[in-house]
């Protein structure tokens, strides 16, 4: 049980550090609430889903090719610039009516996933660290406590997921408007800088490799 709740916490550990799928749950929080953001999330999670699945099953070797490469660095760089822009402009008309508007749930998913399916780098994290993980539980125990290790690590992106809707929702009932728009400018203003950092990528991978 212990080795269950150790790889709870390396999925809680993998979904922790600050990047845009936090960011724009922060934003979508204290915009629309705890469901919007904690569909972000889910969307995001859908996405280490299916990556975890492409490193079980070795496909992710397709994705080294270097036009593939190109091609997610570019991607994100589109999904991330726009999503951050979006979020500038709607803070300047940040109210509290503007907080309570239902959003579109499908909207709020998917723009996780694809931030999430789209970033090379979570590509480089799932090969490197479960796809390491994965060799060592392999190679000690068999194939049905592989399947359950996972689990464990998805459960504590599920648990990280909810934490962050909840810190989001509770942001955007404790600030005012001029607070949480400044956090909204902020969010936008990382966004839009990772995105930056994505299509500077994809320029070296055209033009310099």
């Amino acid at each position: 049980m212990g080795v269950f709740f150790g790889y709870v916490f390396l999925g809680l550990s993998l979904a922790a550090p600050i990047g845009p799928v936090n960011a724009a749950q922060l934003d979508k929080g204290i915009k629309s609430g705890f469901f919007h953001a904690w569909l972000v999330g889910l969307g995001a999670m859908t996405a280490d889903l299916i990556y975890m699945l492409a490193v079980y099953l070795g496909v992710v070797h397709f994705l080294e090719i270097p036009f593939m490469q190109t091609f997610l660095w570019s991607f994100g760089f589109f999904v991330l610039v726009y999503t951050g822009v979006e979020s500038l402009v709607s803070a300047r008309k940040m109210t509290f009516s503007s907080r309570q508007r239902d959003e579109s749930r499908s909207k709020s998913f998917f723009s996780g996933f694809f931030m999430s399916i789209s970033n090379p780098l979570t590509i480089l994290f799932w090969l490197g660290i479960y796809g390491s993980v994965l060799a060592k539980t392999a190679s000690e125990y068999d194939t049905a406590s592989v399947m359950v290790y996972s689990l464990a690590i998805f459960i504590g992106l599920m648990v990280w997921d909810v934490t962050m809707a909840g810190v989001a929702s509770s942001f955007r009932r404790l600030l005012t408007d001029k607070i949480l728009a400044f956090i909204s400018i902020l969010s936008g203003l990382s966004l839009i800088g990772f995105g930056i950092y994505f299509g500077i990528q994809a320029i070296k991978l055209l033009f310099f490799k």
